[in-house]
């Protein structure tokens, strides 16, 4: 879901208490990210992480991923994929349908935001808002591994921002080989490596390499 969709729907229910946060996690900063920002114009708060604080505090490994957090701060959706499909994984296919993948992105977007709707209407009675007990199961908790690939990722942007590629990118690698399911990390080594790469053949060749795995966690929304 994009900018202007959000702040769509952020026009739609901010009469209702409702508040919409977006977060760019690009290791690049302003000078990627803020373009897409001036260029939506948001009204609610859209704000840029550097250091993929957000992923590490929401356990969050891959974009787009979406909390909800009602008005006592409690989390009732902690890692949700909201839109997103398995669709584009055929893109490089010479017999790709574009149009096909667009109907059916537009199908799930729909059917997101009237969750959404929902939860904003019927709050803890929506079907969608989960319990504490089930946010708990979908948690992964405390993990050793995880805190210090969060660590070896924030000293890669620090290095490559400051000149020091090579020891970034190995930084870098110390990231992904602890949270190898990461594609936040590895999108975004991958693009502070080369402008472009997070999206090009080690991309791509990853991606196939999962097989029937999912590529975002499964919603059942």
């Amino acid at each position: 879901m994009d900018l202007p969709v959000w702040q769509a729907l952020y026009t739609e229910l901010a009469a209702r208490n409702f508040v919409v946060i977006t977060v760019a996690m690009d290791a690049g900063g302003a000078a990627d990210a803020g373009q897409w920002i001036e260029a939506a114009a948001p009204t609610h708060p859209s704000l840029i992480d550097v250091q993929h604080r957000v992923a590490e505090l929401y356990d969050w490994v891959n974009v787009p991923s979406i909390a909800w957090i009602d008005e006592d701060g409690r989390i009732v959706r902690p890692n949700d994929p909201g839109f997103a499909g398995e669709y584009f994984r055929g893109m490089m296919e010479p017999d790709f349908d574009f149009q096909a993948m667009m109907s059916e992105a537009q199908q799930q977007q729909a059917r997101y935001l009237a969750a959404v709707r929902d939860w904003v209407e019927r709050g803890p009675a929506c079907p969608y808002a989960l319990t504490p007990d089930q946010v708990r199961e979908r948690l992964a908790g405390p993990n050793a591994d995880h805190a210090r690939a969060a660590a070896y990722f924030r000293l890669g942007t620090y290095l490559q921002h400051h000149g020091r590629s090579d020891a970034a990118q190995a930084a870098f690698a110390h990231a992904k080989s602890l949270r190898p399911e990461s594609w936040n990390y590895k999108r975004q080594a991958w693009h502070l490596e080369e402008m472009g790469k997070s999206g090009g053949p080690e991309f791509w060749a990853e991606v196939k390499a999962l097989g029937n795995r999912p590529y975002y966690p499964r919603s059942e929304l």
